[in-house]
């Protein structure tokens, strides 16, 4: 049996960001995932908008200074518009901010993660692994992994996806609301510049968002029912840029495929219960939101940030694997988890619906807030610095 401090099972970007996030601490940690990330040939489909405050978290930990420059946009404005006449505006000028986000590649920072892990330490990966039993003993959490190593640690973090497997064992309850819809996303070259704005339309049929990257290309995020979802990836590569194009008004000119469509099914997750005796869960294997917002690795990043801010200002006789101790973590991230949850969930059933009355209601309340600048900046404030 292998002793450790802390267990992490998932290496993806959350698992990976808590293991780095600890590297100058004296925890001994092991990090184990199924298979190390792949960076695809050309362009990555999944992409990220990074808030600057995980910037600031990537660069604490000492991978943001090693990730191409090249393939990461800066967001300097945000156009939003509704269906009917609803337009609402953001500018990192105005906010007197630098920028608003930046966009990314998973896999560029995946890799990056991984190859940063490689040389820490006070980290073991096990890779390629996969867990096969798990036991919760009173003073450690008990790992056995399918080629029948085994190992042991005071706390245990499940960051392995929404279908975790870590949760799953554990019995904590997770509690889907499928909205019924997927998330279509693509890469595009743009025949006019995107001048580093980000766009997001509500639509009858869905949202869309564009997402700029560099140079004159752009990643698109369009949620739509799963019948249109799947008729929109099944379209000739012409007509689906034709589709695009469309729906976003052309404000980009005409578009040419990158990357082939890809659908994703989307659901809603709340766990009530994220930490137990020996055990914490960690991105999406404690939450899942819509992704219209862009947030959700946001959310994970933050989730690495405090789970590691408590691990490592723990004192060497605490017992890191208490749940007493383990619900400060539990505290901490709940309320920002539930708020974007709410947010993101009542913004897709406020447009998802379509009285007259009601659509007229929302429009207009975007165009209000539009010409409220100090409302706006706010929003934007709190943004940047909570998520």
């Amino acid at each position: 049996m292998q002793q450790f401090d802390l267990i992490i099972v998932g290496g993806g970007l959350a698992g990976a960001s808590l293991a780095l996030a600890l590297r100058d601490s004296r925890l001994r940690v092991a990090l184990v995932e199924n298979q190390p990330p792949q960076r695809p040939e050309g362009w990555d489909a999944r992409i990220y908008a990074i808030s600057p405050a995980n910037k600031d978290f990537l660069g604490a930990i000492g991978s943001w200074r090693h990730l191409d420059e090249s393939r990461i946009t800066p967001i300097r404005t945000m156009e939003i518009f509704g269906d009917q006449g609803g337009r609402l505006g953001f500018s990192a000028y105005e906010t007197g901010v630098p920028e608003l986000g930046c966009i990314l590649e998973s896999s560029q920072m995946a890799s990056e993660f991984w190859e940063t892990a490689k040389r820490q330490g006070n980290l073991s990966l096990f890779c390629p692994a996969r867990p096969a039993s798990l036991e919760f003993r009173h003073d450690a959490a008990v790992l056995q992994l399918g080629d029948g190593s085994v190992l042991a640690a005071p706390l245990l973090v499940g960051a392995d996806g929404r279908d975790s497997w870590v949760r799953q064992s554990a019995g904590l309850a997770a509690i889907n609301t499928p909205y019924g819809e997927k998330g279509v996303v693509a890469n595009f070259v743009t025949e006019k510049p995107h001048r580093n704005c980000a766009f997001q339309w509500f639509r009858d049929d869905g949202v869309l968002a564009y997402l700029p990257m560099p140079e004159n290309r752009l990643s698109i995020v369009w949620s739509a029912d799963d019948a249109q979802a799947d008729e929109l990836c099944s379209l000739p590569p012409q007509l689906f840029c034709e589709r695009v194009a469309e729906a976003g008004d052309h404000v980009l000119g005409g578009l040419e495929l990158l990357t082939p469509p890809v659908a994703f099914p989307l659901r809603l997750m709340r766990v009530p219960q994220t930490v137990a005796p020996r055990l914490a869960l960690l991105g999406d294997a404690a939450h899942g939101i819509h992704p219209l917002s862009g947030h959700g690795i946001n959310l994970g990043f933050q989730d690495a940030k405090v789970l590691a801010g408590l691990l490592v200002e723990a004192q060497p006789w605490q017992d890191i694997g208490e749940e007493r101790f383990l619900r400060r973590y539990q505290r901490a991230r709940r309320e920002e988890t539930v708020l974007m949850q709410a947010a993101t969930d009542s913004l897709r059933r406020l447009f998802k619906v379509s009285p007259p009355g009601l659509r007229s209601l929302r429009n207009l309340g975007m165009n209000l807030t539009n010409g409220l600048p100090f409302i706006k900046n706010a929003l934007v404030r709190y943004a940047l610095g909570a998520l």
